[in-house]
């Protein structure tokens, strides 16, 4: 039986448990615990006696912000009427009639309508869908795959870190505006699929760097060593030690990503090349309405707003995701 290590209280690492069946050892504590006094319990323990993770700490300090229960509250919002638009919209976005066109507010129409005579209000409802659609399926796309591949380049090193590196830099090379021109313009179908494939294309090289670079700090800590040591496979090192403690970065970036990617949307769609008719967007909405800024500018003004304020809630979240998960800040 190895004799165990006593608590480590400046780096918060713990001891080492004893051999298990066939000689397999884990280690008690990652990275990440933090030792306090807190009621319930021994020092640096929780109210049960466990210790304190690096994400039980930060979702205290996130209940605590402002900041992040407004925007929670704001995309919370979004997401609900993005799948039941209906809750507060009752007409349908593409019954329109010319007639009506470019008209202002009216009793049923808060927002008046659009140069083709659609209910500003219900397409902008509408709008909310396909922008947290996009946002949402590409931060998961990207973070999928920047994080496994930089992940693997960072964990392993030698050529393979060295191609990824490579690959990077060729796509962080590509302007992305210019890249959508060239890849949607060549794309028939209106659907959100091809601009959420050539986000994940071109987004992909940020994750994956900034997941490299976390592994790489990651690996070298003494619970890593030791579990290499012990005799611990790289998968379990991996996902057992590595992941879960090289994943916060990535969270960051990809939350304040997120409202990047939904703004990227709105301007492919708006030059043509995005989303494109009878598809409900703000871009498209946007594009359309740019024509008639100075007769019938409410058609402008809100769908623009509500993309500022979608884009602006996700790049909230993703600074108070950041101020809580950052050691540094504590």
């Amino acid at each position: 039986m190895p004799e165990q290590k006593p608590w480590d209280e400046t780096t918060g690492s713990g001891a080492i448990s004893g051999a298990g069946a066939g000689g397999a050892m884990d280690l008690a504590v990652d990275e990440g615990t933090t030792l306090e006094k807190t009621p319930g319990g021994p020092e640096g323990t929780g109210p049960a006696g466990k210790p304190r993770s690096l994400w039980s700490d930060a979702w205290r300090d996130l209940r605590r912000n402002p900041v992040f229960i407004v925007s929670g509250l704001i995309i919370l919002f979004l997401v609900v009427i993005s799948i039941w638009p209906s809750l507060i919209a009752d007409q349908d976005p593409l019954n329109c009639d010319l007639a009506k066109a470019q008209e202002g507010s009216r009793p049923g129409h808060p927002f008046g309508f659009d140069g083709q005579g659609c209910d500003v209000y219900t397409r902008t409802v509408y709008g909310a869908r396909t922008s947290v659609a996009v946002g949402v399926l590409s931060t998961l796309g990207v973070s999928l795959l920047g994080g496994v591949l930089g992940g693997l380049a960072g964990f392993f090193g030698g050529g393979w870190d060295a191609v990824l590196s490579r690959i990077t830099d060729i796509f962080f090379g590509i302007p992305v505006v210019l890249g959508g021109l060239v890849f949607l313009s060549v794309v028939a179908s209106s659907t959100v699929w091809p601009v959420i494939g050539f986000i994940v294309l071109l987004g992909w090289p940020q994750i994956a760097r900034i997941a490299r670079g976390s592994v790489i700090t990651v690996k070298q800590n003494d619970y890593v060593q030791a579990a290499r040591a012990l005799g611990a496979s790289n998968s379990r090192m991996m996902l057992r030690h590595i992941a879960p403690n090289a994943i916060a970065p990535v969270i960051v970036v990809a939350t304040i990503a997120l409202g990047t990617f939904i703004s990227l949307e709105a301007t492919l769609s708006y030059l043509g090349v995005g989303l494109k008719p009878p598809a409900v967007s703000w871009g498209i909405d946007i594009s359309a309405a740019s024509q008639y800024v100075r007769n019938a500018p409410h058609m402008l003004l809100w769908p623009a707003g509500a993309l500022a304020v979608t884009v602006l809630a996700f790049i909230m979240l993703g600074d108070a995701v950041r101020d809580a998960l950052d050691p540094k800040l504590r």
